[in-house]
């Protein structure tokens, strides 16, 4: 039985990933499900996050948004019973690969899959979902009505977050970052209040969003990272990114900003403009349910919503690409740490 892992002191990228037989691991609790993997979804590995965390480790398991069919329950499960339909996100100090065809995860850790999604679905959702309901209603106070800015609306995460900011009612601005992006967000139903293609230079984000929401600003912003200074090129970014100043200017009174760029530095002059327009500034971290069990209750109700709204009301409709085999997770998994893939890459087992 295979699994992926990350090497940490790795000098290259190709060393960075390795594939390693791993043996049966017996249940670490009672509070422990068996689990046969159906799919398992990758996603780029924070890797400063990972160094800080797990200092004592030299390899760390890949893979961590899993769907599959329960095999096995320890004696003290009381959510689940054998045989039932799972998705979920194995916590960060796992030590067992999702792309394992078997392993042992907590309870607490997983929800119940709705039978009528997919396998390669339920995974593909699972963590850009969490991400974006993180970002809209527990930092930003998604309401309806309120004026949505989204950074690169067409990237897995940022097609949920369209999604979800819709079913609420809110109206929804969205940038591209080409010409494919732009016609996938035009396509969209309900239509976008305004779709902007950001590689082309002509177009002025702060002017064009105070323009769609009458000079008022936008109330909500979610990016997908900034230029922080003049002198850095957006060239040197993997897509053309706004300058804070930029985000900053577009925001309305009582604003929340939710960043993605987790070294934002913000200089007097910034803070003052924030502090005029009574706005917020939130970081989305993506491991921050992971990384305290305090709101254990809030982060299931999250992972179980999702799939409600999947099944039943259309939202959360992942951008998948074509499931991918396990022999070739390792080169697809090197290409998501690069960020070569538009498309969410899913593992079918």
């Amino acid at each position: 039985m295979k699994g992926l892992y990350y090497q940490q002191n790795a000098t290259a990228l190709e060393d960075m990933f390795f594939l390693q037989e791993m043996d049966n691991v017996s249940p670490p609790s009672d509070y422990h499900v068996k689990l046969q993997v159906k799919a398992c979804a990758l996603s780029p590995i924070n890797t400063k996050l990972v160094s800080e965390v797990m200092l004592e480790k030299e390899s760390v398991p890949v893979g961590r948004e899993v769907a599959g069919v329960i095999m096995e329950v320890g004696s003290k499960v009381s959510f689940f019973q054998q045989d039932d339909d799972v998705v979920g996100i194995l916590p960060l100090d796992s030590q067992e690969s999702g792309l394992s065809e078997v392993l042992w995860i907590h309870e607490h850790n997983l929800v119940l899959k709705p039978e009528k999604i997919s396998w390669v679905e339920a995974a593909g959702a699972v963590r850009d979902g969490l991400s974006a309901y993180t970002a809209l209603h527990f930092l930003a106070h998604l309401g309806p009505g309120k004026s949505v800015l989204i950074m690169d609306g067409a990237s897995p995460f940022g097609a949920l977050a369209v999604q979800l900011s819709q079913h609420t009612g809110a109206m929804v601005i969205a940038t591209a970052y080409n010409h494919e992006d732009k016609q996938y967000l035009e396509k969209l139903k309900p239509s976008l209040a305004r779709v902007l293609d950001l590689s082309k230079s002509k177009v002025d984000l702060a002017e064009a969003c105070l323009e769609e929401t009458g000079g008022l600003g936008v109330d909500i912003v979610i990016d997908a990272g900034v230029i922080l200074y003049k002198s850095e090129n957006s060239i040197t970014k993997s897509q053309p990114l706004p300058h804070k100043h930029d985000i900053i200017t577009l925001l309305s009174v009582g604003s929340h900003w939710v960043t993605r760029e987790e070294n934002l530095q913000l200089d007097p002059p910034d803070s003052h403009s924030l502090f005029l327009k009574g706005a917020t500034v939130s970081f989305l971290n993506n491991e921050i349910w992971n990384l305290s069990n305090a709101q254990q209750g809030k982060y299931l109700h999250i992972l179980s919503d999702i799939y409600i709204k999947r099944q039943h009301l259309n939202v959360f409709w992942p951008q998948l690409d074509e499931p991918v085999p396990l022999y070739e997770a390792k080169v697809v998994m090197e290409m998501v740490q690069k960020n070569e893939t538009r498309k969410k890459q899913v593992v079918q087992l």
